[in-house]
């Protein structure tokens, strides 16, 4: 590490805090807290699909949160390793008939070296130059998918596999049956929750934090900001890449449409509603999208108009989201700033 400049360090804002609540025994607890609350979902919700759909799409949204809402990137492009987990996943078990655990850690690497690809590029622009060369590259990711029609299925999506069991050994699960999916999906978003919190309450953590808060300031403390980033790009592109390789399971195919502008503007939307840079925001954001949207197609076929009307107004008015929101007015009401 460098030496620090003093007069920098002297003229430099001051190092941005850690929210209260993610202080202390909180910040240790939160993936079993959060985990627990997920426990419950199926069994309030209309359908135990609907439920499935909030697990994967939160984890998706949880793996986008890693990037924007701790590290400060705004990206137009994740869909890319959605979709990329999702179609391995796929060709994986219906071309080579690979074991969905190999598929899944198979989907999860493909993932994550196109993230270290688009990443390696991305950084080096900044703000929305940042985004529009990831909308950019994810674009490109998806015309090679609908070109590649012999793998992918081209504009009729990848069809044919289906995963009736997953398990180990003797132990096997049957996933057809609709709440046993959920909790065998549960058990890899739990992992996944526990990584993640282990990753925030790590030194990186703080880092990426810090770059959010300034970038010119935690340079001049001797971090390495671009490298930084770039790993924060690719444990973002992990996250998503398992998202979408559950969404491949749960469906038994893959639409191209997890490949489009449209899938990575979901990531957006999810991560707002919920709170950005929160732990827990991203299913919450998960589960009012999706719940909104499916009690909107019941009443109208411009359900979006509706949707992104509510986008709007919480962008306006609650711009914390849903968990941001209620964590800041918990922190007021134990009379902490």
């Amino acid at each position: 590490m460098q030496p620090l400049d003093q007069t920098v360090l002297a003229t430099a804002p001051p190092a941005p805090r850690r929210s209260p609540l993610a202080e202390g025994a909180l910040s240790r607890w939160r993936a079993p807290l959060s985990i627990l609350a997920l426990l419950v979902l199926p069994f309030l919700l209309p359908s135990q699909a609907l439920a499935v759909n909030v697990l994967i799409y939160g984890l998706y949204a949880v793996g986008y949160n890693l990037l924007y809402g701790y590290t400060g990137l705004l990206s137009f492009g994740h869909a890319a390793f959605f979709g990329t987990g999702a179609y391995v996943t796929g060709i994986a078990i219906g071309t080579f008939g690979l074991h969905p655990l190999a598929a899944i850690g198979l989907a999860v690497a493909a993932a994550g070296v196109l993230a270290l690809a688009i990443g390696a590029v991305s950084i080096r622009s900044r703000g929305i130059y940042f985004a529009m060369v990831t909308l950019a590259l994810a674009q490109l990711v998806y015309y090679a998918a609908l070109q590649a029609s012999g793998w992918t299925g081209g504009e009729n999506g990848l069809r044919g596999f289906t995963v009736a069991r997953i398990g180990l050994g003797p132990v096997a699960f049957d996933i057809l049956n609709p709440l046993t999916k959920y909790f065998v999906v549960l058990a890899f978003v739990g992992a996944a929750m526990a990584m993640m919190s282990r990753i925030l309450a790590s030194p990186f953590g703080s880092v990426i934090e810090a770059i959010r808060e300034n970038e010119t300031r935690a340079r001049a403390c001797g971090f390495d900001v671009e490298r930084t980033k770039l790993l924060a790009f690719v444990l973002s592109g992990l996250f998503c890449g398992l998202a979408g390789a559950l969404f491949a399971i749960h469906l038994s195919i893959v639409p191209l449409d997890s490949l489009a502008y449209n899938t990575s503007g979901m990531a957006v939307v999810m991560t707002l509603v919920g709170g950005a840079g929160t732990f827990f925001g991203p299913f919450v954001g998960a589960l009012a999208v999706l719940v909104l949207e499916d009690a909107l197609s019941l009443w109208t076929p411009h359900w979006q108009l509706a949707l992104g009307t509510v986008f709007i107004l919480f962008v306006l008015f609650l711009p914390r989201g849903l968990w941001g929101t209620a964590l800041a007015r918990l922190a007021t009401m134990r009379g902490r700033p």
